[in-house]
């Protein structure tokens, strides 16, 4: 064997095995006020973050504060959320929006308004609001609407925030709360186990890219929800990420990786991981795309329950 490739082959094992990976966690649709509601006016997500005291991202809809009748209660809510010393604060518009549907002129509306709550109360904590995430990561339907929604972004002082993994935890939390709520106990619990597996698998999927594709483990940002789900499973997922040797870091420090500093590639509607819009062969692309772990079995039992 070619010693130059055998060193290389050996180096990239050594890197695969020794390396730590670090990972920062971010949670879009926060705060969650109807389930707040329903388990009596305490967030349970919060609580088990409490218990971890890990560094978290939380994408804010404002709206989601007048989605029920307890406006009052639901804001205390998000001044807990952003009061919290772990948790850096972002805006992920006030509607929920898609950009490529609403346009530019309504979505910049949207960004502004989800805006005016969330900044007061960062600033009272000393906290910069400084990230925006894109509803259902729709960075607009084409480089045009891209380009003009990034300047205005910039002009503002947003950083508009990657994510490279995510493991559809909507689809596994729609199925967790039907089964939850028709007493299934069994069925919920194998979803909530399905959940843990596939994500770690999806991150173990993406670290074998980076060290692919860059020769070493990068930072990872990893992207759920405020949902039922991860409030019941937020500690067993970062157990077992600690486990498999990650370490939870704060976005602010991911996104020094100079992966982030890479161009955007990518110029559709569709939510895709910044893996892929960072590459430019598309049929490679969609090669490593279907690579990905298997989770037909359960987008499938998701249509047959609703």
């Amino acid at each position: 064997m070619n010693k130059v490739f055998l060193t290389s082959l050996l180096l990239l094992l050594s890197i695969c095995v020794t390396g730590q990976s670090k990972v920062a966690i971010t949670i879009d649709d926060v705060p969650n006020t109807k389930k707040f509601a329903v388990d009596n006016y305490r967030s349970k997500l919060l609580n088990k973050l409490d218990m971890l005291n890990i560094p978290v991202t939380i994408f804010i809809n404002e709206g989601m504060l007048y989605k029920t009748d307890s406006v009052t209660k639901n804001f205390n809510l998000l001044k807990q959320w952003i009061d919290r010393g772990y948790t850096t604060p972002g805006n992920h518009t006030f509607a929920h929006s898609r950009y490529s549907a609403a346009g530019y002129k309504n979505f910049t509306a949207d960004i502004i308004n989800g805006e005016a709550i969330t900044k007061e109360l960062s600033a009272l904590n000393k906290k910069p609001l400084r990230y925006f995430r894109f509803p259902y990561n729709d960075l607009g339907k084409d480089s045009i609407q891209k380009k003009q929604i990034e300047a205005f972004l910039e002009k503002r002082g947003y950083i508009s925030t990657p994510f490279t993994i995510e493991s559809s935890d909507w689809v596994f939390n729609y199925l967790y709360e039907h089964y939850t709520k028709h007493n299934k106990k069994q069925e919920a619990e194998r979803v909530a186990k399905s959940y843990i597996d596939i994500t770690l698998k999806y991150f173990h999927y993406f670290d074998s890219l980076a060290v692919k594709q860059y020769g070493r483990h990068i930072n990872q940002i990893y992207l759920c929800h405020d949902n039922a789900i991860n409030a019941d499973y937020i500690d067993v997922l970062v157990k077992r990420l600690k486990e498999d040797n990650y370490s939870i870091i704060a976005l602010d420090e991911a996104m020094q990786d100079d992966v982030y500093k890479q161009k955007n590639n990518y110029n559709k509607k569709w939510g895709v991981s910044w893996f892929y819009r960072w590459m430019t062969n598309k049929d490679e692309i969609k090669k490593l795309m279907h690579k990905e772990p298997e989770v037909m079995a359960i987008y499938k039992e998701y249509k047959e329950v609703q």
